[in-house]
């Protein structure tokens, strides 16, 4: 999606933190200049002990102040001195037989006043820092630990927000579902004349990267009213009830504001399902929680009112409180672009990049199946680092191409040198890929293999679907199962071993398979579902148990998984042990180029294309 920042109101702060610093300005330049008016008007000489001996000796020295091992004097010249001792009889007859006169003070003790500061220092000093941390965030007169049950969402006032519905691409349905919003906001007696009531909560659902944010934010300009931005994790505090406390003063804010939005991003973050997993049934999140409920049931929808909108990747996890209606009434999904929205989407983030004249965005967007918005606003940028950095003056296709690869596949390992013996095992490996995927019927169109490592592959065949694919058939799946499995078999066809390369090939096909058995009924079992696995909310994927099938159900289901595992195998041996010229000329071509385009592999085999939609046309 196209992806715009508001427009901040500039801050004017007049009792910043500035004013702190200038505080321990004055403070340090007035000590030092105490420090120096005394080290300049002291004038006292630093005498050490052997000398005072002599000087009293010789009848110089006038009178001393004793202070325990610290000696102030006067010379009869007038110099002042200083000389630390230790005091002795002898000291005392010596000064006492030359008539010096002697002073003699105990060893002073910190007065209560001292004591008291030194006392207080560290708080004072905690004070200071506090009060700094008050004016850098913007505090008022009032301390910052009084205000910490207010609210932290952002508010954008209407001339602010400069984002609309034509900044976001595609998400044409969604966008369709939030205009009632923006049309009872703008005209509540459109609605009110038959009777009407508009939804008081929304929520935007679908997976990260695809438009949520941004389509609230084009709500908000749409409709021309304040917007309150909040995330979720913002309510939650490590001191109780400080949650509970955030949201009723949010919602404090918002009617005064009213009619406006209030947005709230991640909300899976305080909106769990509740009295389940950790942190027991009255944690700081659940009062959380139970506070929104009470607030999004309590404010009317008449004109004047308050819209919540609500942004998350993992409905299944909410409270079903909150997504009954009344509060989240409306439930929109904003899924991954299909093959028209890519290209409006690939239009808008590559208005600011100069691209060449004769790039076709359709083909980037045909070659691009599953890409998020933000994944199409990296690749973009990607294609501009590369050709960037080769210094040419527009991005082409073949820039496209290579960022592509690297954010699929990684980087490539240039620093990996392979043997000739693994090159050539890598070669026929990836050249059983490309054969099955070549001659099977049902398979995605072939679009390139290389034998250039990245990432942690040492090689890759890569076919392209041509549309964007809703479903799937038995034939299509058992077909892929062949493809992944035509890596294995030429490499048992030619070298008679088996590596570990094969490892995600075998890993990719025993699901598809398992897929087949337990959720599509594609088996000899019937169209049955053995998969009753139900994402927990809060324990992962592969902590949770899979199903409550019995042992010889689950019996059955493993022998199916493995009839269809080899039976595919056994078709695709067959296949390449009959078109073995042809994995002959791939692999010995490409251990040659490194490279093969699709127009290439057709050409050196003899075969027509199937589709004429393919990236490199």
């Amino acid at each position: 999606m196209a992806n715009k920042n508001f427009k901040k109101k500039p801050k004017f702060n007049k009792k910043g933190p500035n004013a702190i610093w200038l505080l321990f300005f004055f403070l340090i330049a007035g000590m030092l200049y105490l420090f120096w008016y005394n080290s300049i008007n002291r004038h006292v000489e630093n005498i050490k002990y052997s000398n005072l001996l002599k000087l009293i000796e010789k009848n110089q020295v006038e009178s001393v102040i004793i202070h325990d091992q610290l000696v102030y004097g006067k010379l009869k010249n007038g110099t002042k001195f200083e000389s630390y001792v230790l005091p002795t009889e002898k000291l005392w007859e010596k000064l006492k037989d030359h008539n010096v006169i002697m002073d003699v003070y105990p060893k002073e003790k910190p007065s209560w006043a001292m004591y008291l500061f030194i006392s207080f220092l560290p708080l004072l000093l905690i004070l200071l820092w506090f009060f700094y941390l008050r004016q850098a965030q913007g505090g008022g007169g009032t301390s910052k630990i009084f205000s910490i049950g207010k609210s932290k969402a952002r508010f954008f006032s209407p001339n602010t927000i400069n984002i609309n519905f034509k900044d976001v691409a595609g998400v044409d349905e969604a966008k369709e579902d939030l205009k009632d919003i923006i049309e009872f906001l703008k005209n509540p007696v459109k609605f009110a004349r038959l009777g009407a009531k508009i939804p008081k909560g929304v929520l935007l659902s679908g997976a990260p990267g695809n438009g949520k944010t941004l389509l609230a934010k084009a709500v908000a300009g749409e409709s021309n009213c304040p917007f309150f931005s909040i995330s979720g994790s913002d309510f939650v505090e490590v001191f109780v009830g400080v949650g509970a406390s955030r949201v009723r003063d949010l919602f404090v804010q918002a009617k005064k504001h009213a009619p406006c939005i209030v947005f709230i991003d991640e909300i899976d973050a305080v909106g769990r399902q509740r009295g389940i997993g950790l942190g027991g049934g009255n944690d700081e999140r659940e009062q959380t929680l139970n506070q929104l409920l009470s607030e999004m049931d309590g404010f009317s929808t008449e004109h004047g009112s308050v819209i919540v909108l609500a942004a998350t990747n993992r409905p299944d996890v909410l409270d079903k409180a909150l997504l009954r209606p009344g509060r989240f009434d409306r439930t929109i999904e904003v899924p991954y672009p299909d093959l028209a929205s890519r290209e409006k989407i690939l239009k808008v983030h590559a208005k600011g990049v100069k691209l060449d004249e004769n790039l076709n965005l359709q083909k980037i967007a045909r070659g691009t199946p599953g890409f998020s918005g933000a994944d199409l606003e990296n690749l973009i940028n990607e294609a501009a680092l590369i050709a960037s950095k080769a210094n040419k003056n527009f991005v082409l296709m073949e820039d496209f191409e290579k960022a592509r690869d690297k954010l699929l596949l990684g980087a490539e390992r240039k620093t990996l040198i392979l043997s000739e013996k693994d090159k050539k095992r890598t070669a026929y490996h990836e050249s059983g890929h490309t054969l099955l995927n070549v001659l099977l019927p049902e398979t995605d169109p072939f679009h390139k293999v290389t034998i250039i490592p990245r990432g942690r592959a040492l090689g890759v065949s890569w076919s392209l679907p041509e549309n964007d694919r809703h479903s799937e058939s038995k034939t299509e799946m058992l077909s892929r199962i062949m493809v992944c499995l035509g890596g294995l078999i030429a490499e048992k066809l030619i070298f008679n071993i088996q590596t570990s390369g094969a490892a995600n090939d075998i890993d990719t096909a025993t699901k598809i398979a398992r897929l087949m058995v337990t959720r599509y009924g594609m088996s000899d079992l019937g169209p049955i579902v053995f998969d009753h696995s139900k994402e927990h909310p809060y324990l992962g994927r592969d902590i949770q148990k899979s199903g409550t099938n019995s042992d010889k159900t689950t019996q059955k289901v493993d022998e199916e998984i493995e009839k269809i595992i080899k039976t595919c195998h056994q078709n695709a041996e067959k296949l390449i042990i009959d078109n073995k010229n042809m994995l002959d000329i791939l692999a010995s071509n490409l251990l040659e180029k490194e490279t093969l385009l699709a127009n290439e592999v057709y050409e050196l085999l003899g075969l027509e294309p199937r589709t004429i939609h393919d990236w490199n046309q």
